[in-house]
């Protein structure tokens, strides 16, 4: 069997969708082209949705999925540093790490969708056998580690501005690694560079899902035929 026969079969198996009753075509009739060009219609869209909501003023900041909070032992020590006159500084420290985030999002929209483009047979039958995250998951295989170089200096330009942030950082330079804080804990540009890509996953997430539960409200009529006919 050829690679796009293998293809096609792949894509008409079920993947728990709800047909919309407007398509009167069966699986078959769908081709390899239509196939491939319906996923990666669909994966262009919702990684671009998700950019664009989080890459928005207060993105991350008024979003509960996704919003960033304070290292945990930051967290910890909020009483101490409250009691100490510090408790504004702490909540400054949070807006600024969630305006960090969304101010490098953006970056990433060229990145996802160069991986859309360069979407392998193999990337496609994996999404299409998968189950309710394989969309995420391809993205943040194909992309988490490019966008974190990406992410650190523009999220490092305005951690900076905190002051908090500055003394946090020198003392985990100083302070002992034993097991006190995770890797990713060690500096904040470091911590909110992973939690805005964690955000940016977690909102590509919740775009597949909507696109696979209303597959013709996606608005695209090739989506629509691919995702709408597999039952």
């Amino acid at each position: 069997m050829s690679a796009a026969t293998s293809l096609r079969a792949i894509a008409l198996l079920p993947l728990g969708l709800i047909a919309a009753s407007a398509f009167a075509i069966s699986l078959s009739d769908l081709s390899n082209k239509d196939a491939t060009g319906g996923l990666k219609a669909a994966l262009e869209q919702g990684s671009s949705l998700a950019v664009a909501k989080l890459g928005a003023e207060n993105g991350f900041l008024n979003n509960e999925k996704v919003r960033i909070q304070l290292p945990k032992i930051l967290e910890q020590a909020r009483p101490l540093l409250q009691m100490t006159g510090k408790g504004r500084k702490l909540d400054e420290l949070v807006v600024q790490m969630n305006h960090a985030a969304e101010a490098a999002v953006p970056m990433a929209k060229p990145l996802l969708i160069d991986a859309v483009k360069s979407m392998s047979v193999t990337d496609a039958k994996n999404i299409l056998t998968g189950g309710q995250t394989s969309v995420t998951d391809f993205f943040r295989e194909k992309t988490s580690a490019r966008l974190a170089v990406q992410f650190l200096p523009i999220v490092k330009k305005v951690t900076d501005r905190s002051k908090l942030s500055t003394q946090y950082n020198s003392t985990m330079a100083m302070a002992p690694t034993m097991g006190l804080v995770s890797e990713d804990q060690r500096t904040v540009e470091g911590y909110v560079t992973k939690r805005a890509l964690d955000g940016l996953y977690t909102m590509i997430g919740e775009e597949e899902k909507a696109i696979r539960a209303d597959p013709l409200g996606a608005g695209s009529k090739l989506i629509g035929k691919v995702f709408g006919a597999i039952k």
